[in-house]
């Protein structure tokens, strides 16, 4: 089995691992509500943070990092480089819309820099410290988070070296991030929450 048949087996696993939330699986074990039902009503680390603290965040993080890490590790071992980012669509897709928590979840952003971790690492690098800096001017996490998303998407871009059916997939998935995130970009210049 090869190409495309094995591209749809592994944007539809990765579809399946991305659903998995840590966050909501975490918060229910130690007996919390569900992450989703406070502060931005977003179960990614960030809300994590502003509900338990420092420690489960991190925890979160690595989490959704390391499952990230996997799939893009199994999707470089099986397909040719320019379908990588089509599968990282995929881990992205079902973080924000899972199966296994009512098709509402995350923004994507720590399964992405996971993602690129495995397939740019260097880039990965270069896109943590875009969030740094870019928290250090605005203060604002969802701003830093698309610093961060814009240089991973241009590492994997130049990373494909001319082949544009992989660029388009890690420019899709970027546009994919930012969309998720309309209501902090109606909220911080449109005024609505």
């Amino acid at each position: 089995m090869t190409g495309l048949p094995i591209l749809t087996i592994l944007i539809a696993v990765a579809y399946v691992a991305g659903s998995v939330n840590f966050s909501i699986l975490v918060f229910h074990l130690t007996g919390r509500d569900d992450p989703r039902q406070h502060g931005s009503g977003n179960p990614g680390a960030t809300n994590v943070y502003r509900q338990a603290g420092i420690g489960w965040a991190v925890a979160v993080l690595l989490l959704d990092v390391g499952r990230a890490v996997g799939v893009a590790l199994v999707a470089k071992t099986m397909l040719p480089f320019w379908q990588v980012p089509w599968v990282g669509l995929g881990l992205i897709m079902g973080n924000r819309f899972p199966c296994f928590h009512g098709f509402h979840g995350g923004k994507g952003v720590a399964n992405y820099l996971g993602f690129s971790l495995a397939i740019v690492p260097v880039w990965a690098g270069l896109g943590a410290l875009a969030w740094g800096a870019a928290h250090l001017v605005w203060q604002t996490p969802f701003l830093s988070s698309f610093a961060l998303v814009f240089v991973l998407t241009a590492g994997t871009v130049l990373a494909e070296g001319g082949d544009w059916q992989g660029g388009i997939g890690a420019v899709v998935t970027a546009l994919f991030i930012v969309a998720c995130h309309q209501r902090n970009i109606r909220k911080r210049w449109g005024g609505q929450g």
